[in-house]
């Protein structure tokens, strides 16, 4: 699908360098001499501007600004911009002098943000969510893959193998264990996601706690030796008994929450008949066209627009637009 590499998160120009990961002198050395720094505090970027008032941009520092200057973890190469090396830097360790309110940050939606005084002006630690949309395809791409990383480091600090103590290794893309040295690499989790249509309907449901009045496209997770269209297929029947027929992957998104590969598939039901399977979701229906069209107005009674930036939000509107080929 032409289209499919406009998904947030979906790409832009990074080049990853892999090759260099393991040079850690040269690394080091590109850090001494003001390699491009961004900084995330408990998963959330550093970022420049107010989403509320129009686009922002992820803060660039460097190695010895002090708002990096309390590390929680080592530096992670991300990889370069026009050939000019970017590194991000995890900085949970640092306490705010605001109070923090725990339960918001471990919320759905996290509203809250955190100065840091050190910090540009107007700049301030934001919920990646509530920015991602506002960010250009370059800064979402590097926030989303900083993330990530940053969620699989303090995840996985021990040895799946024997339970000793690991390191970080391979400038944030390994780590290794010093005790039977086996070698871990960052996991990502495989997610389907589904436009499931009959004619002029497609099917949405809601899961419990999410915020009032949302409903999204059905999702699960891929589980071991299954295909892509098989767990389309399994995912919806089990939680709506609905039937699939045929699967078509769409476009894919990477998802740092903490760490899925959102793939978004298209299928065409069999069968319209809903029982909920209440253990996955709260409530499931079938939406007709013109009423998707009020959902995206935010006239709709009942339903909320999907979030924008989320790859349900980009099928729906192509659907919408009848630009899925």
């Amino acid at each position: 699908m032409p289209l499919a590499e406009k998904v947030t998160f979906g790409g832009s120009d990074l080049d990853r360098s892999a090759a260099e990961r393991r040079d850690a002198a040269g690394l080091e050395g590109a850090l001494a001499n003001g390699a491009a720094v961004i900084a995330l505090w408990r998963g959330k970027p550093l970022v420049q501007g107010d989403p509320q008032d129009g686009p922002c941009h992820l803060v660039r520092l460097t190695a010895d600004h002090p708002v990096v200057a309390v590390k929680s973890h080592p530096p992670i190469f991300l990889g370069r911009i026009a050939g000019a090396p970017i590194f991000a830097q995890d900085i949970s360790a640092w306490k705010p002098t605001e109070p923090v309110d725990e339960a918001q940050i471990g919320a759905f939606l996290d509203p809250t943000i955190q100065h840091h005084p050190a910090a540009p002006e107007g700049s301030a630690f934001r919920e990646l969510r509530t920015v991602m949309n506002q960010l250009d395809a370059r800064d979402a791409e590097m926030a989303a893959t900083a993330r990530a990383l940053v969620n699989w480091h303090d995840s996985h600090g021990f040895c799946a193998r024997c339970g000793a103590a690991s390191t970080m290794s391979e400038a944030g893309w390994q780590r290794l264990c010093p005790a039977c040295g086996a070698h871990h690499f960052p996991r990502t989790d495989p997610v389907v996601i589904m436009l499931i249509t009959q004619g002029e309907k497609v099917l949405l449901g809601r899961s419990p706690g999410w915020p009032e009045g949302m409903f999204s496209l059905l999702a699960g997770f891929v589980e071991p030796g299954e295909t892509i269209e098989a767990a389309v297929r399994r995912e919806v029947y089990e939680e709506t008994a609905v039937r699939v027929g045929a699967v078509d992957y769409v476009a894919g998104q990477p998802w740092p929450f903490p760490a899925s590969l959102m793939i978004g598939c298209r299928g065409e039901a069999v069968t319209t008949e809903i029982t909920v399977d209440t253990h996955e979701l709260e409530a499931a229906r079938w939406v007709t066209r013109s009423e998707l069209l009020t959902v995206f107005a935010g006239t709709h009674p009942e339903i909320r627009p999907a979030r924008k930036g989320a790859i349900a939000h980009f099928l729906l509107e192509h659907w919408l637009a009848d630009r899925l080929g």
